[in-house]
This record gives structure tokens, C-alpha cells and sequence, in this order.
């Protein structure tokens, strides 16, 4: 060792480094005296950070010259044989390795995360959806597959160490913000990914024998309101399964119109003013999906018909649905998507793949009361029509999604229900739903259609 000790002082470099080392020592032990009881400043650290990295320069570039001078002209010539030769450094003088910020072992890496704002700003980077979490694309060729370490931390955390903010970081309230804009963000996303859910292949089989006895048919399919009646000539499997629901998805115009009688429906958390929370944004979400993975032509008319009067929306809403339908002849289906009420005891929920899901009921009207029978001035010829396209649609939803529909709901009058033999009334969840479970109830929902209508 004392031949190693010769050379390393015979640098005057060395000599000066490590001169100048001991005068950091110094001061940073005289900084932590004045103040015994404290840690140091951000000051303080800020002089003893640049002293300490002006000094570690030197003392680096006289290691180099005294051991291996080819990695001191590499460094100056910047090429990568320093890398090449950087073990054999932390080898002969092991400290180096430890001092020199990592430079021989494992960097310390800052973590740096995105807010979904700024991956829109960077050039090639796009943020996609798959599996219920958020990937970037950017580095992908085309026909390449996303890898889980593509992944984006939704977290706006820069941490390093143990969870310290990095160096100038400042808080300020910036971090709360950043976390309300990635998760409002992602929600939105997850709102309106039609792929978040996957559509099911048949999970049981409706044995339809038992269904020829009336009572076993209601007690299975049917609720029917105290105020009206039904009778065998109408609750007819046979007669229902014989009628012919599908549509053809080409040729121009739409096909399937969608609206709502009661357009101010809203759920138990809905944020009020916003569309996107209501009923009407359940119609958005089903229209978008029905255009995006189904192929169907679908217009959302978005009538107000409630706003000063809900008892009379639905003769408010006939005139513009015949007109919409006079000017729109190539349209085979109507749909009229309500939000139901019941007790606040009651919870419409089930789940589906992991997701909390609102249940959904069709419902009919049969222009008839226990009162009056049946009522003249509300007579709909597609009634039996109408019947046999709610039983396809519930019979397909308990075989692919068992537990998801409630029982088809029966009640005296028509509802505006005449106007297309394929005419749905569908009550959406209820008051006490939330927001996301009518949502996830939209992709079923959709996919029950599409079953129908297509003769699947």
C-alpha cells in the first residue's frame, strides 16, 4: 500500500481534492454546531450540495489520471469506453463507486409520472385503454401488442427513496389536484370505453316446456300491476317465439330510435347539471355503444318532455315521435329509457365480471284496466308484437346474464308504445343506483340487443 499512497499524492490535483474535501467536512460540521438542535437548511444544503460536487470533480479526474489514465481520456472525450472500464474503478478504489452518485452500481432513477393533460402534449404518446388500466402506445409499431411495462402510473407522485419529494418539489396543493384530474380523467375514459366490458357467451338455458303453463309464466317472467290484466291469449310463449325481431344492419338511415319520456331522471350521486349523470347520458353511452361495437344506426333524440309537467310527458313527447318517424321511415325500433323508483330500501344491483351493475326491467302497457278494460282511445295494434319483443329480450338476458333483469313489468296503459311493432320500454336502474352501475348496466344492456335483433 505504500507505493499506492507515493502515487496518489504525487498528483497535486488529488492533494488539492482532497484539501478542499476536509474544508467541506469542516464547514458542514460547523454549519450543524451553529444550529445543534437542527437540521440544516435548504440553504445550507443547497452550498454544501455545489461545494461538495465541485470537489468530487476533482478528486474523480485525479483518481483517473493516477490509476488508469484511459478512462481519464475517455471521460474528456466522452465515450463510452468510461462505461466500459467503470467496474474496473470501483474495484480498485471501492468508495468511488458509493461517492460518485451511483455511477458504477445502480443509478437512483427519479420516477416520472404523467397527468393524462400531459401525455396529450407529448409527441407519440397516446393514452389507451386495456383491462381496466391506462398503457401508452407511443413507443408501439403498428401490429405490435401492449406490454405491461407500458404502463402509465395514474399517481401524480415524483418520489424517490422513501417517499421524500424530490428536490424543489413543492406541494401546494398541486398534488391533490393532480390525483383529481388523473382519476376524473380516467373516469371519463372508463366511461366511454365500450372495451371495459366483454360481452358473455351463454350462461344457462331457459327450459321453455314449463313455460306452457301460464301460472309457471308469470310467476317466472312477469309482474303485473294491481291495476291491470292479462290473460293466456296474450302470455303465450309459442305465440311470442314465432315473431320475427330482426332487423338488417345495412341500407341507408337509422334503424333504432332512442329517446326518453322523462328526460330529468338522474341517479343517487349524479352531479346535477350534468348530462353525463342522467338518464340521458345513459342514452349517450348506449347509443355510442350500439354505433361503435354493434354497427347499428342509432339517433338519440334528446327531447325534454318533463321539465314543467311529468304527468303529461308522454302526450307532450307523441307529436315529435311521429314526426321523427315520418321523417326517418327506415327506423324499426323505438326505445324509451327510463329510470325506475322503488323504496330506498331496495338495491337494484348485481354484479358482472366484478362490476357493480344496476338491473334493468322491461315494461309494457296493454291499454287495458281492471276498471274500464280495455281503452278504446288507447289502442295499440302492436301490442302482441310489443309483448313478443320484451319476452326475447328478457328470455337472452337471463341466459346470458342471469340475475341482471328484473321480472317484465305489466301495466294498464300504452305509453306511446304503438308506434313501431319493436318497441322497448326500459327502466334503467333506480333512484338509488349510482352513476357507474348504470353505466355498467349499458354494455349488457346493449349486447342483449344486438342478440335480439340479430337473431342469435
Amino acid at each position: 500500500m505504500p507505493a499506492v499512497n507515493n502515487r496518489i499524492f504525487k498528483s497535486r490535483w488529488t492533494k488539492y481534492a482532497l484539501e478542499s474535501a476536509a474544508l467541506v467536512i469542516g464547514m458542514q460540521l460547523l454549519l450543524r454546531g451553529c444550529s445543534p438542535a437542527e437540521e440544516p437548511s435548504e440553504g445550507q444544503h443547497a452550498i454544501l450540495r455545489g461545494l461538495w460536487s465541485e470537489v468530487w470533480a476533482e478528486l474523480e479526474a485525479a483518481l483517473a489520471d493516477a490509476y488508469m489514465p484511459a478512462v481519464s481520456l475517455a471521460t474528456e472525450n466522452e465515450h463510452e469506453t468510461y462505461w466500459l472500464l467503470q467496474e474496473q474503478m470501483d474495484t480498485i478504489f471501492p468508495a468511488y463507486g458509493y461517492f460518485s452518485g451511483g455511477k458504477g452500481g445502480e443509478a437512483e432513477v427519479e420516477q416520472r409520472t404523467f397527468s393524462l393533460a400531459e401525455i396529450d402534449q407529448e409527441s407519440g404518446w397516446e393514452p389507451v385503454m386495456q383491462d381496466g388500466a391506462l398503457y401508452s402506445n407511443g413507443a408501439l409499431q403498428p401490429g405490435e401488442a401492449l406490454q405491461p411495462d407500458e404502463a402509465l402510473h395514474l399517481e401524480e407522485e415524483m418520489l424517490h427513496g422513501e417517499g421524500q419529494l424530490l428536490e424543489g418539489a413543492e406541494d401546494n396543493g398541486i398534488t391533490e389536484l393532480l390525483r383529481a384530474e388523473n382519476d376524473a380523467a380516467l373516469d371519463m375514459l372508463q366511461q366511454n370505453s365500450p372495451t371495459l366490458f366483454t360481452p358473455h357467451e351463454k350462461q344457462a338455458q331457459v327450459d321453455l316446456a314449463p313455460l306452457s303453463s301460464y301460472e309457471t309464466l308469470v310467476r317466472q317472467f312477469y309482474t303485473i300491476d294491481a291495476s291491470t290484466m292479462a290473460g293466456r291469449e296474450q302470455l303465450n310463449v309459442e305465440k311470442f317465439l314465432s315473431q320475427d325481431m330482426t332487423i338488417q344492419k345495412e341500407g341507408e338511415g337509422y334503424q333504432i330510435l332512442l329517446y326518453h319520456t322523462h328526460s330529468q331522471e338522474a341517479f343517487a350521486d349524479s352531479v346535477k347539471g350534468e348530462r353525463s349523470d342522467t338518464i340521458m347520458g345513459m342514452g349517450d353511452l348506449l347509443t355510442q355503444i350500439l354505433t361503435d361495437t354493434y354497427g347499428y344506426k342509432v339517433l338519440h333524440h334528446d327531447g325534454q318532455y318533463d321539465v314543467k309537467s311529468r304527468d303529461d310527458a308522454y302526450s307532450a313527447s307523441l307529436p315529435d315521435l311521429e314526426r321523427i318517424l315520418e321523417e326517418n321511415p327506415s327506423i324499426e325500433v323505438v326505445i324509451d329509457l327510463h329510470r325506475d323508483a322503488v323504496p330506498e330500501g331496495t338495491r337494484l344491483v348485481t354484479e358482472i365480471d366484478g362490476r357493480p351493475t344496476a338491473k334493468f326491467m322491461f315494461f309494457n302497457g296493454l291499454s287495458r284496466t281492471k276498471n274500464t278494460g280495455n281503452i278504446g282511445y288507447l289502442y295499440n295494434e302492436n301490442l302482441d308484437a310489443n309483448l313478443a319483443f320484451s319476452f326475447q329480450m328478457q328470455l337472452k338476458a337471463m341466459e346470458y346474464y342471469p340475475g341482471l333483469p328484473r321480472r317484465i313489468y305489466l301495466k294498464g296503459y300504452r305509453y306511446n308504445m304503438h308506434l313501431r311493432p319493436r318497441s322497448l320500454l326500459i327502466e334503467l336502474g333506480a333512484q338509488n343506483n349510482t352513476v357507474e352501475e348504470a353505466r355498467n348496466a349499458c354494455g349488457p344492456l346493449a349486447h342483449i340487443l344486438d342478440l335480439v335483433l340479430s337473431g342469435q
